[in-house]
């Protein structure tokens, strides 16, 4: 038990570090382009002495390190990851989720403006390039041989279909000389590499003086490669010519394949802004100003100048700009945004409010209480951005391929040209050259290291969405593969507050039922037992009047007893009855037969004589049958466990619907079952609310916590329900069985078009079908292969939730 509970920290009952537990940072990283870039950074931050867990996100450019202060300070961190050939910095530890997300929104922006351009660039270079290179290739200067055209089939097509038609349009094109055209084209692809495609080579340079290997390193030997080839063939032909080699240039295939990669970077930053769309919303959220009392003056603040304790006017229709405590005025919320709740709630002085939720009907001032980092939706936005940023497992896989992908790749590519170069039966040099830059670019890393991760962003923001909060990866993984759930009876899949169920009156009783209710509640208001408690809630809800108390005493076990607007009450159970001789035979099966549903009949005598009767109970939630029916249909045990006694919560999960009862148990006794259903090979998934069930939570698989929204920050469950409602558990579980099965499609793909599309490239169809892959095709491949995954988990989005 100690092992799990470790392994998911003591914090599961609060949002408190464990003693030991060490400090985190995130750190924004730069430079990486795919999975063996994060892979690496990983690799290095692990190997650093005084680092716990180092998990380096691609999606988000981070990196999020558990660390020992004593052994290793955060500058350390940052040159680790400078020496790997990536840039790093630390951000303001004073800084809120806020801004942190609002900072990655306004990069993330920047970064798909400047793709784009380039791209556009990019392409339009390309189609000038092609253009000028037909007169070029009829002429047989540069890059004219037959050769190349055999070499290329997309150049070989274009020049079928494209420089017959050209040459009727623009004939003055075929009449410049074709040596000034090459010149043109060398210019073009000069300009193209060494602005929109400039960091291809910076950092497949940066990597190769850390001694490594990623995308870029394919790129840039693919495209340098073809470059250096067809500069030498422009300037020195003979060198080729001398040996009976064409001197033929592929200026314009490394203008295309610069351009289409571009475009796949530029739909892949794309993709990337739409997985942060639930966070995005959730920052927005926050309003701008507030309107603030001060020294009896009303004024318009920026949210960050309201401090705590400030009077804050809201009026129908704003957002509440920060949390607090309503201190006048009444109105209706509505916390859909945060909660997943779509009916307002009530607020009236003394209750809670949230930023960033809604004021629907009335106008209220309330008094501010936590603000900044503190805030509830500030500490949402946090702990979804931890979450997005974190592993599931099934990552493992990835790093163990991508450690050695690009050097594989680079040794494929080298022996496809040592096998063309031998096997071939026209222009050996050329179509070997060909092949082997179509491996290096249709190779991508790229697909593979955002298989999962964009699955976990998107997965987190949709649930987040419906009002779940799953802290991680690792979390979303297991549930998928829970098999038992484990619920606590009382504010799980009961309310957590008596309430009256029934009033049962006496056919003789001599009052009615508001004037019964009346005196009662006027009595029990002066007790402090729960039982109490909720019989003069029901009274209030129904507007009565309590009439005066004139004296008060309670009977330890029994009830209590007085003298209420001038008659003699009695309310208690039957010994009580007993005591003062007061005949309870006509209600008596009544009260049997609430007994055995579970609540508890309290008798009322008025004046020595029967009344009527009141039941009280903790009510099943309206919403536990459906949840527990839904999560039966999904073939999952259901137990609850509780301390109550075996009558009452036999009798509640009769009513809910539950296969399976434990009662009679103390919190290590909730431990001891999970545990031993865990012995039984079952997975485990426990249910409750976080504080009271923390050992439980804790011993758990997955640990699912239920909170009420003002404290949905320190509940410390793998998964937060943001409202108490138990059809959250199975949409957490169907959410987690989706994004699984989303992980493996993109996977799949990932890995089955690089082994598909590699032997493509490398001429496996030639023999069979005559059938050789262009670079420039290879590259639209690549640029489609992660534009695909990342497309694939964004469909999670529209997963239903109820």
């Amino acid at each position: 038990m100690a092992t799990e509970i470790e392994r998911k920290g003591i914090a599961h009952g609060a949002g408190i570090d464990a003693p030991g537990q060490g400090e985190k940072v995130t750190i924004p990283v730069s430079g990486m382009t795919c999975a063996a870039c994060s892979a690496r950074v990983q690799r290095a931050l692990a190997k650093t002495s005084g680092v716990r867990d180092a998990n380096v996100n691609l999606m988000l450019n981070n990196a999020v390190v558990s660390y020992d202060p004593g052994v290793v300070r955060p500058e350390q961190l940052v040159s680790a990851i400078e020496d790997t050939g990536y840039g790093a910095t630390l951000t303001s530890p004073d800084r809120t989720a806020f801004e942190e997300q609002e900072a990655q929104g306004r990069a993330q922006e920047e970064e798909f403006r400047s793709l784009r351009f380039r791209a556009l660039v990019s392409l339009l270079a390309a189609a000038i390039g092609m253009i000028v290179s037909m007169p070029v290739m009829s002429a047989g200067v540069g890059g004219a041989g037959a050769a190349q055209q055999v070499a290329d089939p997309f150049l070989r097509w274009s020049h079928r279909v494209i420089d017959p038609r050209l040459e009727a349009v623009l004939p003055w094109l075929y009449q410049i000389d074709p040596r000034f055209l090459t010149y043109v084209l060398l210019g073009l692809t000069v300009i193209v590499m060494t602005w929109a495609g400039r960091h291809f080579y910076t950092r497949a340079w940066a990597a190769f003086r850390h001694h490594a290997a990623d995308m870029n390193t394919l790129v840039a030997v693919g495209t340098g490669a073809a470059f250096l080839f067809s500069l030498i063939a422009t300037f020195f032909p003979d060198v080729f010519v001398s040996r009976g080699v064409s001197a033929d240039v592929y200026y314009e295939a490394v203008l295309f394949i610069v351009g289409l990669i571009l475009v796949g970077n530029m739909f892949e930053a794309r993709a990337k802004r739409q997985t942060s769309h639930a966070l995005r919303r959730l920052v927005d959220l926050q309003p701008k100003t507030a309107r603030v009392e001060r020294n009896g003056t009303e004024m318009e603040l920026p949210v960050e100048s309201v401090v705590h304790d400030d009077i804050v006017r809201v009026r129908p229709g704003e957002r509440i700009p920060v949390d607090g405590e309503v201190v006048s005025g009444a109105s209706a919320i509505d916390e859909s945004m945060l909660t997943g709740e779509s009916l307002p709630v009530a607020k009236a002085p003394g209750d809670a409010v949230i930023g960033g939720t809604i004021n629907r009907t009335g106008a209220f001032r309330f008094r501010a209480t936590t603000l900044g980092a503190d805030s509830v939706l500030s500490r949402i936005v946090k702990l979804m951005r931890d979450a997005q940023g974190s592993r599931a497992p099934i990552q493992r896989l990835v790093d163990r391929v991508t450690g050695v992908f690009v050097p594989v790749v680079i040794s494929l590519a080298i022996a496809t040209f040592a096998v063309w170069f031998v096997a071939a039966d026209a222009a050996p040099v050329v179509r070997a050259f060909a092949a082997a830059i179509a491996v290096l670019i249709i190779a991508c890393p790229c697909a593979m290291g955002l298989a999962v991760p964009t699955a976990v962003m998107v997965a987190t923001g949709r649930g987040a969405e419906a009002g779940i909060l799953i802290k991680g990866g690792e979390a979303l993984q297991r549930a998928r593969d829970v098999t038992t759930i484990v619920l606590d009876k009382t504010g799980t899949v009961t309310e957590g507050e008596p309430a009256v169920t029934d009033v049962v009156m006496a056919a003789d009783g001599g009052v009615g039922e508001d004037r019964l209710l009346a005196l009662v509640a006027a009595l029990e208001a002066s007790s402090e037992h729960p039982l109490a408690d909720a019989i003069v809630r029901y009274a209030d809800e129904r507007r009565l009047d309590r009439p005066t108390v004139e004296t008060f005493d309670t009977v330890t076990g029994r009830g209590a007893v007085g003298v209420v607007d001038g008659s003699a009450l009695a309310v208690g159970n039957q010994r009580l009855m007993a005591d003062y001789a007061v005949d309870v035979g006509v209600l008596a099966p009544d009260a049997t037969r609430l007994a055995e549903l579970g609540r508890t009949p309290m008798f009322v005598a008025i004046d020595g004589k029967l009344a009527g009767l009141i039941s009280v109970a903790d009510p099943v939630k309206p919403t536990s049958q459906e949840a527990i029916r839904r999560l039966h249909e999904m073939g999952l045990n259901i137990v609850m466990l509780t301390g109550d006694n075996r009558r009452t919560a036999e009798a509640v999960a009769r009513e809910a619907g539950i296969d399976r009862v434990v009662a009679e148990v103390l919190p290590e006794g909730k431990v001891a079952e999970v545990s031993r259903l865990q012995e039984a090979g079952e997975v485990v998934a426990m249910v409750g609310d976080g504080i009271n069930d923390a050992p439980a939570l804790a011993q758990a698989d997955v640990g699912i916590a239920l909170g009420t929204g003002t404290d949905i920050a320190t509940e410390a469950g793998d998964v937060v329900l943001m409202r108490g409602d138990l059809r959250g558990v199975a949409s957490s579980i169907y959410l987690s069985r989706r994004t699984l099965t989303t992980m493996k499609q993109n996977l799949f793909w990932a890995f089955v078009y690089n082994i598909i599309g590699i032997p493509i490239a490398a001429g496996a169809l030639y023999v069979p079908f005559g059938i050789l892959l262009s670079p420039i095709l290879a590259s639209a491949a690549m640029a489609i292969s992660s534009v695909s995954v990342v497309s694939n988990s964004l469909r999670l989005r529209g997963v239903r939730l109820a």
